[in-house]
């Protein structure tokens, strides 16, 4: 079998970090320098590298984040109630594996979205599917799902996520069908999967934004109490520092 051929059925079995690898070494000669061993392991590596590349660049685009936030731009001289311990333990991603979750809040500008979309991104670059969503636009597509018949496969697809980050939570007080979608949705991934809810209010208030007492406490019993829960404070807004509009 000549190279040629070899070469097609490589990239015919999208081995494409191999096959890119192996040109490069035939072409600058750098194989000589090398034992066969070191040839097979330098290739290995270059095609693992480029899937988990590739992957990875799925993940972040499924994720559909608001941000690209990156965790080493978090900004902790900044003085808003930020333990930079706490996030460096969340940063090893355990949290997820665990089924636990974040709770942010703080008020506008305090970097809350910016600091849970870099945790997401984390949870990407650690092979985890994540899922950023605004709650109010989140609302409104499970609202037309509803009308079109959707809804089961769009609150399956939120289900099957290792993370889902809810942004801009109470907002504006919840519906009686909002109120519904919110417990079915925390209900599914209660003691499954992870989840972090950004929020401009305290959890103090939020029976009052989601209204119904019961479903309050349903909620709240689900994912306040595993729950790591982070109150950032700052009398500076951050947007300027993460660039946000």
């Amino acid at each position: 079998m000549n190279h040629t051929v070899t070469m097609q059925k490589l990239e015919e079995m999208r081995f494409t970090g191999f096959v890119r690898a192996y040109r490069e070494m035939t072409e600058t000669g750098v194989n000589r320098e090398f034992t066969t061993d070191e040839v097979i392991a330098h290739l290995v590596q270059a095609e693992w590298d480029d899937r988990y590349n590739r992957r990875l660049q799925g993940l972040i685009k499924n994720a559909r984040f608001r941000y690209r936030a990156s965790f080493e731009e978090i900004d902790f001289s900044a003085k808003r109630n930020l333990d930079k311990n706490q996030l460096l333990r969340l940063s090893s991603c355990d949290w997820i594996t665990k089924n636990q979750n974040i709770i942010f809040s703080g008020s506008a500008g305090s970097g809350k979205s910016w600091i849970a979309s870099s945790l997401g991104h984390l949870g990407c670059q650690h092979g985890y599917k994540v899922l950023y969503k605004n709650c109010i636009k989140l609302f409104d597509e499970l609202k037309i799902a509803k009308a079109d018949g959707s809804y089961i496969k769009e609150i399956s697809k939120i289900e099957k996520m290792d993370l889902l980050i809810l942004d801009d939570f109470g907002l504006k007080p919840l519906d009686g069908n909002q109120r519904l979608m919110l417990l079915e949705i925390i209900e599914d991934r209660h003691g499954r999967k992870s989840t972090i809810i950004a929020s401009h209010l305290p959890v103090s208030q939020w029976h009052d934004v989601i209204g119904d007492p019961t479903i309050a406490d349903s909620v709240l019993d689900r994912i306040v109490h595993s729950s790591h829960r982070i109150e950032l404070k700052s009398e500076v807004s951050m947007r300027k520092t993460y660039k946000i509009d």
